[in-house]
């Protein structure tokens, strides 16, 4: 597998995004047009409303179930974004069913039924789901996450942040609609798990983070590395199982660090420390700090007072050495390695500064409100003419490119998010308020 900037970034997203649809007849939909599969029964407990232009799916029970209400209750749009995945995807079909095969043997049998109910309930062959879901492996794609707590906020509570970046251009050959419009806000309820809550997209497990109710809170970011395998368990499916069974930083640690594949950075919150987490892993290292960790002032990067951010490289020296050559992307080297080496770390660097900048200016003033609308701001360069210059230049590419952006309050259940919606990145997009202890207590129509 090769270690490009175009084709390890979205292993991450693969690992999310995969299957099923069906279209919402008025707010609710509770599938009952659709015909009897084995398995119609898993429909009790899942339903899919919609509030403020927001559609919430509700799924509950098993992972067969689960998987099945959403396939069910959300067939047309995955079958949208399932044909999308596989039509934007380089590889060859028998490729990506090799590379899924290998890494099948890894991944916990709840969500293999997971995926296997999306594929029954969504009327998709489950080989077509298991290709989708290996072909993120192939796609460039670039998050920011940002955890901050105690002195960093204006309460003192801790906020953790998410920006789930990819190319606006991944369209359904058929219909044209482009993936990011199935956008949608999963609320999950496992039988044998944790409740959570996720922005993700039609067919999407958890769209690559989410928080649950124990007040763990996760967002993955994809790095690229030369030390990768297939042979474990895909990043999306452990960010799936740290939301599932995770009640402690420690335990959503163990779970982002063990049958590693590609490199993946991670951001850890734990509501009830309060304390978040970076947490870089490749095929055979990890390295987890916060932010006194003396690794978090690497030069050039530096630490902010409890606050940890990640984008899409590595700053632990040791896991860097697996990504990059040069291990500091800043300046006018970094500047002249676009061209010389075909290197992105320069304008990766250029976000990660310009937004560490704006967290430093509102440090110890940070609530949910105001939260949202400087991770905006900083994420369309507002604030950074050179970030500005190289977002417009980034045009076609996943940077910067929100699907969706949100920040959340784990110990109270409030989260704020903007979808995309068709040209327009979740950036300029309107905010939605929602909480999850009330869509939890909340009954089908």
């Amino acid at each position: 597998m090769k270690t490009a900037t175009g084709n390890i970034l979205v292993l991450l997203m693969v690992m999310v995004i995969i299957i099923p649809v069906s279209g919402i007849d008025g707010n609710v939909n509770h599938c009952s047009s659709m015909p009897t599969y084995a398995g119609a029964d898993s429909l009790h407990g899942g339903w899919l409303e919609e509030k403020d232009g927001v559609k919430i799916l509700h799924v509950s029970g098993s992972n067969y179930e689960m998987g099945y209400q959403h396939g069910c209750l959300l067939r047309n749009e995955t079958q949208q974004d399932l044909r999308a995945f596989l039509n934007d995807v380089s590889l060859p079909y028998e490729k990506l069913l090799e590379m899924w095969n290998a890494t099948k043997e890894y991944i916990p049998d709840e969500y293999i039924r997971e995926l296997q109910g999306l594929a029954d309930g969504a009327g998709v062959e489950f080989e077509k789901v298991a290709a989708a879901y290996t072909a993120v492996m192939t796609w460039d794609l670039g998050c920011f996450g940002i955890s901050a707590w105690g002195n960093a906020t204006k309460d003192g509570k801790l906020y953790h942040f998410r920006s789930f970046d990819l190319g606006m251009n991944i369209q359904d050959p058929v219909t044209g609609r482009y993936a990011h419009d199935n956008a949608v806000l999963i609320v999950r309820k496992p039988k044998d798990g944790y409740s959570s809550i996720s922005p993700s997209v039609a067919g999407s497990l958890s769209g690559g983070g989410g928080f649950n109710e124990r007040g763990i809170a996760v967002g993955i970011h994809t790095c690229w590395s030369n030390d990768q395998t297939v042979h474990g368990i895909p990043a999306m499916i452990r960010i799936q199982m740290v939301l599932d069974h995770a009640s402690s930083a420690e335990e959503a640690i163990n779970y982002l660090t063990t049958n590693s594949t590609l490199g993946w950075s991670f951001i850890v919150s734990d509501a009830n420390a309060p304390a978040g987490y970076a947490v870089e892993v490749t095929a055979n290292l990890s390295y987890v700090g916060t932010y006194n960790n003396p690794v978090e002032s690497t030069p050039p990067f530096w630490a902010i007072d409890h606050v940890v951010r990640r984008t899409n490289f590595f700053i632990s020296p040791e896991l860097a050495a697996t990504q990059r050559m040069h291990y500091d992307p800043s300046g006018l080297a970094g500047f002249l390695r676009v061209f010389t080496d075909g290197e992105p770390y320069f304008v990766i660097w250029n976000s990660y500064r310009a937004m560490s900048n704006l967290l430093e200016e509102n440090l110890g003033n940070m609530e949910l409100n105001n939260s949202m609308e400087m991770f905006k701001k900083g994420y369309r360069g507002d604030t950074d003419i050179i970030l500005k210059i190289l977002i417009k230049l980034a045009e076609g590419t996943s940077f910067n490119r929100a699907w969706n952006m949100w920040v959340s309050c784990p110990e109270t259940g409030d989260i704020v998010v903007s979808f995309a919606e068709r040209d327009r990145i979740a950036f300029v997009t309107p905010t939605h308020y929602f909480n999850l202890y009330r869509l939890l207590n909340e009954e089908p129509p």
